[in-house]
């Protein structure tokens, strides 16, 4: 569907499967915005950095959007104002994005000193998604500082970058009537909180290679052994190694997007539990790396993954469910919600190892990525590498930092070097 006007093209879009929950369950106290950042070698210039978004963001249609209420659903239209307006950073990450500010847009770019961060509110993609975008601006960015690389390298998008819309869920739903997403409720991780709309942030830097070694000792992948290493902080620093009537469980998103060969810019993952459950008096934490380890693999294969999205497609291809008014879905979508936030005690996302093109690559110092916090997960890990350097961020509201610090000790006692930083909210 379109609609023409004098100046631009209106376009209508639907919202992809996972994105349906996000404006529903949205607000100052639960964001559902992430982060991703990159460190360049050079202090940002403003003005620089905003032409830089002005020249991507036409390109960009999933994220030139601005987000409606229908009858039944949310959707997308064409967000005709000019892009949102580049700031230095002044406040804590990842707050709330209303969709009546920013210029109706619903991501935001800011900058400090030689980093520039882009945070995304969920409902538009997904950590692959807002990777994609920012690698694009700082290409744009970086090619307005040094005029030479335009030159060298022209002033277009990157011939491998996608800019599809796909709702992928769709494309690869296969009717299915398994419910994929447990509601056993999970410990939680709780304490004193750190004031309203503050967020702690420590990122964690080592070398890949040191990592490996650690990983390879234990026979699991990276992914797996920092997962694991979250959870046994948890268990270490939360019940200090006693049984729990309740499974310490962590949401583990996957991108699905190599399982079923797409490259869509919309939100294309699901989630996946990592538990472990202390019943026994002690664990080691070899065993505990066996438990978790098994956990995730028995999930994360095409067929299981297949039918995690697939429920959720199914109700939304419902008859009855899509003639219901988006009110009342509104209030299933929150009890449901409500219901199944508690089944997890945290969440550790991998954005992955992330490429750049070797005549940027000098330019770039460093990615890293974190989230925000969400019903019943106080505290959240996020994974990111680049070069030969991996970033382990914890973003909390917790004031106690007990869990980071175990977290790192145990990275340690395995010979990792790491080098702390944070944001300043744990510096007295």
């Amino acid at each position: 569907m379109a609609q023409k006007n004098s100046k631009k093209e209106i376009k209508w879009d639907k919202l992809d499967n996972t994105a349906h929950i996000f404006p529903v369950i949205a607000g100052e106290s639960m964001s559902n915005v992430y982060r991703i950042s990159v460190t360049l070698q050079e202090e940002i210039k403003q003005e620089l950095l905003q032409e830089a978004l002005e020249r991507v963001l036409p390109w960009f249609e999933v994220f030139r959007v601005r987000i409606r209420y229908g009858v039944f659903w949310y959707y997308f239209e064409t967000n005709q104002k000019p892009a949102p307006e580049v700031k230095k950073e002044y406040r804590y990450p990842c707050r709330f994005i209303s969709p009546n500010r920013n210029r109706n847009y619903l991501f935001r770019v800011n900058y400090y000193k030689n980093r520039i961060n882009l945070e995304v509110f969920h409902v538009l993609t997904d950590g692959m998604g807002g990777i994609t975008f920012l690698r694009e601006l700082t290409y744009q960015y970086l090619r307005l500082a040094h005029p030479h690389l335009q030159r060298k390298l022209g002033d277009g998008l990157c011939s491998d970058t996608s800019l599809s819309r796909e709702d992928s869920y769709l494309k690869n739903y296969k009717k299915s009537h398994k419910k994929g997403y447990k509601t056993e409720r999970a410990f939680h991780v709780k304490g004193e909180k750190l004031p309203p709309a503050e967020l702690g942030v420590m990122h964690g830097y080592m070398p890949i290679q040191a990592l490996k070694t650690a990983c390879k000792q234990y026979g699991v992948s990276i992914n797996e052994y920092l997962v694991v290493s979250f959870l046994w902080s948890i268990y270490q620093e939360c019940l200090h190694g006693a049984p729990s009537e309740r499974p310490i469980s962590s949401c583990v998103p996957v991108n699905l997007r190599p399982y079923f060969d797409s490259i869509t810019l919309k939100n294309f993952f699901v989630i996946v539990s990592a538990v472990f459950h202390p019943k026994k008096e002690s664990y080691t934490f070899e065993e505990v790396v066996q438990i978790v380890a098994e956990s995730l693999r028995s999930q994360i294969n095409r067929e299981h993954l297949e039918n995690l999205f697939a429920y959720n497609v199914s109700n939304e291809k419902n008859f009855i469910l899509r003639a219901v008014p988006l009110f009342i879905k509104n209030i299933a979508i929150r009890y449901v919600y409500h219901s199944s936030a508690l089944a997890n005690t945290t969440t550790v996302t991998n954005i992955g190892n992330i490429q750049v093109r070797e005549e940027y690559q000098k330019y770039i110092k460093s990615f890293y990525a974190f989230l925000s916090m969400s019903e019943g997960q106080n505290i959240k890990g996020t994974i990111c590498s680049y070069q030969d350097t991996l970033v382990f961020t914890i973003s909390s509201n917790l004031a106690d930092t007990a869990v980071q610090r175990g977290f790192f000790r145990r990275l340690s006692a395995d010979g990792i070097p790491v080098q702390i930083e944070t944001n300043g909210v744990y510096e007295e």
